[in-house]
């Protein structure tokens, strides 16, 4: 993998969204052909010999790459939203963040159990969301269940992989 490649087009803000973080924002990685194709032709190589059968984005960076790779895998699609989003009946999941409680939700019939699926988000640092989103997913009992970021982000305030469970395959791209 090219990491000079991505980590060149990758913006980092400091202090943002409050004083002592320094935001990762993937856009600019999205804006590059270059990048946003190194990107999903990695994504590929992990994936190719899964079988997977369905990509659930995590709102909303999640997203961009869920849409570009399941093209290439053939996979469907599942949008995981916050509530209230999604127009049809929907299953939930919330779990505790830092200042209170948040719910992501998805499509009741987004999911069944020959699916083998593969949850994508950008950043890892805390694991929150996408935890919530494999226990939300594993109440449809697919196949397998995979997760993938492009950045994740270790040091010691971050808990990340450490919060899915052993059945959970878990892969980033960078790690910062």
């Amino acid at each position: 993998m090219n990491n000079k490649l991505l980590l060149d087009n990758l913006r980092s803000i400091p202090d943002w969204p409050i004083k002592g973080v320094n935001f990762r924002d993937v856009t600019t990685l999205f804006k590059s052909p270059e990048a946003l194709k190194e990107i999903n032709d990695e994504m590929y190589e992990l994936y190719k010999d899964k079988g997977i059968t369905k990509i659930v984005g995590i709102e909303s960076r999640g997203f961009v790459m869920s849409s570009a790779l399941a093209i290439r895998l053939g996979a469907g699609v599942v949008l995981c939203r916050k509530p209230g989003k999604l127009p049809c009946e929907t299953v939930q999941e919330s779990y505790a963040k830092e200042y209170g409680i948040d719910t992501i939700e998805i499509h009741k019939d987004a999911i069944n159990e020959n699916d083998v699926v593969l949850l994508h988000d950008d950043l890892l640092a805390t694991g929150g969301t996408m935890k919530a989103a494999c226990d939300l997913v594993k109440k449809f009992h697919p196949k397998k269940v995979y997760a993938n970021f492009i950045i994740e982000l270790v040091n010691e305030n971050f808990i990340g992989r450490k919060v899915f469970d052993n059945d959970v395959e878990v892969s980033t791209l960078l790690q910062l």
